[in-house]
């Protein structure tokens, strides 16, 4: 099995013959020895629909002598051997084929066609495009999401970027393996003069990736610290903290926060580096409290205080379980105007979906009753299998119901506009905001 750092990446160059007319004939003529994954009857359409992930279940068979490797360009053809796109091959994950084109956007973009270098560049360079119709970077924001996976069509890559770092997520063994197109694509960034290179260790190994010489495979340079701007909000980021450092997908909710916090009492629950808290501090709250058990977020989040010149007699931070805590704040009968939850991933797979619900169910149910009647609640999961699920809301009736509250929806939100969703992948969407109002 190649490992990270053992890659090696084929470089082509397209025949000049006549015009090719379907995409068998472009790997015929240019990328002779193309492996085929040929896929089970009845399966096809799904992958004509724009699915990009081909799981091990639906493939029949696979042509190639010798068999492709993991990180390999295969065809994927339905059963007839037809191709229908092309895409990047994994002899051991699930996901036995990641699709990059389907056979008419690949005949009519035959640069690209079966060339993952100079798919990554067009890809990456389009999201540089969106990102900059969407306003990013700017004055008051250098901190968002520059590629979201399967969201901008390169699935298992995710780059962040945080002021003059780019932090860039590697989930698939194909990142690994054009690591180095894939940093000199954002090497060419204006803004940007270091990458941290950060692999998600657990999911490589799904993928077969052995990561076990780390430090040699991706040897970093990158400052432990940046400081960013968000919405005119000044943070110090951990290069070294949870995900990338920085949660850019609930910008936009705390921007509402800060819209609707003037002369409010709020408490930000599992509050890590302050988002929330400092955002509705900016925006007038009287008072603002924030709770989190992790002593080195509240360290960054007192540090975001000082760099944004807040009154420190208006807002505080307290390291404590979250439980205990709202406990603790029902046995004193303090109330708040606002309450944020924003727990951490509590259903990371969707076997450990009926558990997790019970947790959503007995944290919102102490939130609840700590919200004054008439007040907001702001609730979030950020755990995908709950997001697709749809049950997020019946899990917080039930919590209103065990706390012998009533509810209303006010708003539902999902992550930044810096992070699409592709329709034809909907595991994508991981996040779900909801604003209540608590009666």
């Amino acid at each position: 099995m190649a490992v990270a750092g053992r890659f090696f990446v084929r470089s082509f160059s397209l025949s000049s013959s006549t015009a090719t007319s379907t995409l068998q004939d472009i790997a015929s003529n240019n990328y002779k020895g193309t492996a085929k994954v040929v896929l089970k009857k009845g399966k096809t359409q799904l992958f004509r629909e724009g699915s990009p992930m081909v799981y091990s279940g639906a493939v029949d068979r696979i042509i190639g002598r010798p068999p492709p490797k993991t990180g390999d360009v295969v065809l994927v053809a339905d059963g007839t051997e037809k191709p229908i796109g092309w895409g990047l091959y994994n002899s051991v994950s699930m996901f036995c084929v990641r699709i990059m084109q389907l056979e008419e956007e690949a005949i009519g973009d035959p640069l690209c066609a079966l060339n993952m270098e100079k798919l990554v560049e067009r890809r990456i360079d389009e999201a540089v495009k969106l990102r900059k119709n969407l306003g990013f970077p700017s004055n008051n924001t250098n901190a968002y999401r520059l590629v979201n996976s399967e969201g901008d069509r390169l699935s298992g890559l995710i780059i962040d970027i945080f002021g003059d770092v780019a932090v860039v997520a590697s989930s698939a063994a194909w990142v690994e393996k054009y690591k180095p197109q894939i940093e000199g694509c954002i090497s060419r960034l204006d803004a940007v003069s270091n990458i941290c290179w950060r692999p998600s260790t657990e999911i490589l190994k799904e993928e077969g990736i052995d990561l076990s010489n780390l430090a040699e495979v991706h040897p970093s340079a990158s400052p432990e610290r940046v400081k960013v701007v968000e919405n005119g909000i000044s943070y110090i980021v951990s290069l070294e903290g949870q995900k990338t450092g920085f949660y850019a997908d609930q910008r936009e909710n705390r921007q509402f926060i800060h819209n609707i916090s003037k002369g409010q009492r709020v408490l930000d629950m599992c509050c890590y580096t302050g988002g929330f808290a400092l955002n509705a501090a900016s925006g007038q709250a009287t008072s603002v409290t924030g709770v989190d058990s992790s002593s080195p977020a509240l360290e960054l989040a007192n540090q975001n205080v000082a760099l944004n010149h807040l009154d420190t007699r208006k807002i505080s931070f307290l390291k404590q379980d979250a439980t205990l805590f709202m406990k603790d704040a029902l046995s004193r009968n303090e109330f708040w105007d606002i309450v944020i939850m924003d727990p951490p991933k509590l259903a990371p797979r969707k076997k450990v979906l009926q558990s997790a619900a019970g947790m959503y169910r007995n944290l919102n149910s102490l939130a609840m009753q700590l919200t004054k009647r008439g007040g907001l609640l702001m609730t979030c999961s950020c755990s995908g299998a709950m997001t697709q699920s749809g049950k997020f809301l019946s899990v917080l009736q039930g919590a209103a119901s065990m706390s012998g509250r009533k509810i209303t929806v006010i708003r539902q939100a999902g992550a930044a506009s810096d992070h699409p969703i592709d329709p034809a992948y909907p595991e994508g969407a991981y996040l779900t905001n909801i604003l209540l109002r608590v009666l």
